[in-house]
């Protein structure tokens, strides 16, 4: 979450993202990504009634042998993504492995990298369908079910993202160090009595026609606060971010609908967790330049009562200025989300200091001989 400008992550789809680049280096079961620096290893996962799924795990290339070493605290992070998004926000790993953390994202099953031509995007009729999609990455980072590692793992998540990794976290404990929330989705935009009265309808659709898609009510405002092409300051690439979104389908808001009552009812966390929100909410109705300074997509007051119940040590952040996804605020606002996330890290993720540089080696007479003092003290001993 640097100054100094957002990064590039712009993907042409059906070009090669490293024409006329050098010949990058990675590491054996990962290939270069669509980001530069970065590498992507692809995650099959078990296939559904569409066919074959995958998940797509990113990080940064490590350093090569003849680089300098990056910091490293013993924290491994893996970041999800949130509802018709992808992983492209490369300033956030900056930040994160500039803490020493070892950064890893997500692509969940049909977004993003993991889209394929005979998916429905985004389509699943439960969250815990995500379990495979965390197992198989975490699996691969060392955090495994069966894995055994002195290294914590931190869960990071935005928008539907966040309600994904804190039911896991409720259903998994044990496994994660914390979890950092970027406006996470954890109620509907109507609350708790909205969402009562439109649950009957979705649910009965969803049982005639699962995939039939519900009326689009995303006017792309927030896409518009965001991407380069518009008002925004970042490259979002519109084949997996489309500007309108997707068309949310019953089956899905109903997944969706079953978290939030799971949340409502409260999921008694057993770690630290951090909400970032912004402090208040702009109704997408009409353009307006307060949308580069609000979110425009969850009602930021709900939000807040329901971070409250998810555990028993929540830090709820409001960041004044925020958009939905906090990282991609103005400069000024970044320059928060980031004082308070490493404070908050530094206060409540146990860390092993970074190695020392090694000493330099002593004359051959000190090894040999030793100095006046240490032969003085070993006389005298």
């Amino acid at each position: 979450m640097q100054d100094g400008g957002p990064e590039s992550a712009t993907r042409t789809p059906g070009t090669d993202p490293t024409a006329g680049a050098a010949e990058p280096v990675t590491t054996p079961g990962w290939e270069p990504d669509v980001l530069p620096g970065f590498e992507q290893r692809t995650l099959r996962l078990a296939p559904d009634f569409e066919g074959e799924v995958d998940t797509t795990l990113v990080r940064p290339v490590p350093p090569a042998p003849d680089e300098a070493a990056r910091p490293d605290v013993g924290v491994d992070l893996l970041y999800v993504h949130g509802w018709t998004d992808y992983f492209f926000q490369t300033h956030l790993a900056d930040f994160w492995e500039r803490l020493g953390v070892r950064f890893h994202a997500l692509d969940l099953r049909k977004y993003g990298r993991s889209l394929r031509p005979h998916h429905t995007p985004g389509f699943v009729t439960r969250l815990e369908t995500y379990d495979e999609d965390l197992e198989a990455a975490l699996a691969t980072i060392g955090h495994g079910r069966d894995d055994r590692t002195d290294r914590r793992l931190v869960l990071m998540g935005h928008s539907t993202g966040g309600l994904i990794l804190s039911l896991w976290a409720a259903h998994h404990p044990g496994r994660a160090a914390a979890l950092v929330l970027n406006s996470p989705w954890l109620e509907f935009q109507t609350r708790k009595v909205g969402r009562r009265v439109l649950e009957p309808g979705v649910r009965a659709h969803a049982a005639l026609a699962p995939r039939s898609h519900l009326v689009n009510v995303d006017q792309g405002f927030y896409v518009r606060s965001i991407s380069r092409r518009y008002e925004g300051a970042w490259d979002v690439d519109p084949a997996w971010r489309p500007d309108d979104g997707w068309r949310a389908t019953p089956a899905w808001l109903s997944a969706i609908f079953d978290g939030h009552e799971e949340v409502a009812l409260g999921l008694d966390l057993d770690v630290p967790v951090l909400v970032m929100l912004s402090t208040r909410t702009v109704r997408p109705v009409r353009w307006s330049p307060e949308m580069l300074r609000a979110d425009t997509v969850l009602d930021v007051e709900g939000i807040a009562e329901r971070a409250a119940r998810l555990g028993r040590l929540v830090t709820i952040a409001r960041i004044e200025g925020a958009l939905h996804d906090v990282t991609l605020s103005a400069p000024d606002v970044r320059a928060v989300v980031r004082h308070e996330t490493e404070r908050w890290f530094r206060a409540y993720v146990p860390t092993r200091p970074p190695a020392p540089e090694p000493a330099p080696e002593a004359p051959w007479w000190r090894r040999l001989f030793g100095s006046a003092r240490e032969r003085s003290a070993g006389w005298d001993a």
